[in-house]
Protein backbone atom coordinates (compact mmCIF):
# COMPACT_ATOMS: atom_id res chain seq x y z
CA UNK A 1 0.00 0.00 0.00
CA UNK A 2 2.85 2.34 0.51
CA UNK A 3 3.41 2.30 -2.89
CA UNK A 4 0.80 4.44 -3.58
CA UNK A 5 2.03 7.46 -2.11
CA UNK A 6 5.57 7.23 -3.90
CA UNK A 7 6.72 10.85 -4.81
CA UNK A 8 6.87 10.65 -9.14
CA UNK A 9 11.17 10.80 -8.58
CA UNK A 10 11.15 8.23 -6.15
CA UNK A 11 11.29 5.67 -8.74
CA UNK A 12 14.79 6.15 -10.12
CA UNK A 13 17.17 6.04 -6.76
CA UNK A 14 20.10 9.18 -8.48
CA UNK A 15 16.69 11.23 -8.93
CA UNK A 16 15.81 10.71 -5.54
CA UNK A 17 19.11 11.75 -4.00
CA UNK A 18 19.15 14.67 -6.32
CA UNK A 19 16.06 16.07 -4.87
CA UNK A 20 16.58 15.00 -1.66
CA UNK A 21 20.20 16.60 -1.25
CA UNK A 22 18.55 19.60 -2.98
CA UNK A 23 15.86 20.23 -0.61
CA UNK A 24 18.63 21.02 2.36
CA UNK A 25 20.90 23.29 0.04
CA UNK A 26 21.05 26.84 0.70
CA UNK A 27 18.69 29.56 -1.22
CA UNK A 28 21.53 30.06 -3.90
CA UNK A 29 22.18 26.81 -4.18
CA UNK A 30 18.35 26.02 -4.70
CA UNK A 31 18.34 29.49 -6.79
CA UNK A 32 21.09 28.15 -9.35
CA UNK A 33 19.78 24.69 -8.92
CA UNK A 34 16.46 25.99 -10.43
CA UNK A 35 17.64 28.08 -13.53
CA UNK A 36 20.27 25.09 -14.08
CA UNK A 37 16.81 22.84 -14.17
CA UNK A 38 15.08 25.33 -16.06
CA UNK A 39 17.31 24.78 -19.33
CA UNK A 40 15.68 21.68 -20.01
CA UNK A 41 12.95 23.20 -21.00
CA UNK A 42 14.17 23.44 -24.83
CA UNK A 43 13.54 19.24 -24.45
CA UNK A 44 10.52 19.76 -23.14
CA UNK A 45 7.18 19.71 -25.96
CA UNK A 46 5.49 23.49 -25.98
CA UNK A 47 2.17 21.59 -24.76
CA UNK A 48 3.75 20.19 -21.54
CA UNK A 49 5.56 23.47 -20.93
CA UNK A 50 2.14 25.20 -20.99
CA UNK A 51 0.79 22.31 -18.84
CA UNK A 52 3.76 22.98 -16.01
CA UNK A 53 2.55 26.66 -16.10
CA UNK A 54 -0.93 25.63 -15.02
CA UNK A 55 0.60 23.82 -11.94
CA UNK A 56 2.73 25.97 -11.00
CA UNK A 57 -0.14 28.90 -11.14
CA UNK A 58 -1.62 26.61 -8.80
CA UNK A 59 0.60 25.38 -6.57
CA UNK A 60 2.29 28.25 -6.31
CA UNK A 61 2.69 29.47 -2.32
CA UNK A 62 -0.41 27.16 -2.02
CA UNK A 63 1.05 23.72 -1.70
CA UNK A 64 2.88 21.32 0.87
CA UNK A 65 5.99 20.19 -1.03
CA UNK A 66 9.37 22.12 -0.24
CA UNK A 67 9.70 23.58 -3.77
CA UNK A 68 6.03 25.18 -3.66
CA UNK A 69 6.92 28.08 -2.05
CA UNK A 70 9.30 29.25 -4.45
CA UNK A 71 8.34 29.90 -8.00
CA UNK A 72 11.35 28.94 -9.71
CA UNK A 73 11.90 25.88 -7.80
CA UNK A 74 8.51 25.19 -8.62
CA UNK A 75 8.64 25.47 -12.37
CA UNK A 76 12.40 23.87 -12.83
CA UNK A 77 10.64 20.66 -10.40
CA UNK A 78 7.42 20.71 -12.71
CA UNK A 79 10.17 20.83 -16.03
CA UNK A 80 11.85 18.43 -14.75
CA UNK A 81 8.82 15.95 -13.72
CA UNK A 82 7.82 16.55 -17.08
CA UNK A 83 11.08 15.77 -19.10
CA UNK A 84 12.00 12.13 -20.25
CA UNK A 85 12.98 9.47 -17.68
CA UNK A 86 16.41 9.38 -20.01
CA UNK A 87 16.61 13.64 -19.17
CA UNK A 88 15.93 13.41 -15.87
CA UNK A 89 18.29 11.16 -15.36
CA UNK A 90 21.10 12.65 -16.88
CA UNK A 91 20.06 16.24 -14.97
CA UNK A 92 20.00 14.75 -12.00
CA UNK A 93 23.52 13.12 -13.16
CA UNK A 94 24.77 16.59 -13.01
CA UNK A 95 22.63 18.30 -10.62
CA UNK A 96 24.27 15.60 -8.28
CA UNK A 97 28.22 16.75 -9.50
CA UNK A 98 27.16 20.28 -9.52
CA UNK A 99 26.16 20.73 -6.35
CA UNK A 100 29.30 18.13 -4.81
CA UNK A 101 31.28 20.51 -6.84
CA UNK A 102 30.20 23.71 -5.82
CA UNK A 103 29.56 24.45 -9.87
CA UNK A 104 25.92 24.76 -10.36
CA UNK A 105 26.46 28.55 -11.69
CA UNK A 106 28.57 27.59 -14.28
CA UNK A 107 26.35 24.06 -15.56
CA UNK A 108 24.79 23.36 -18.27
CA UNK A 109 22.72 20.77 -19.86
CA UNK A 110 24.45 19.67 -22.91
Amino acid sequence: MAEAYRRWYDNDPILKEALELLKLQTDDTKSAAAEFIISLQEQVAQDVIERIYDITQKFSKTGNRWYDNDPVMLKAIELLRAAPPKTQRIAALKLLLAMENDTLENSETE
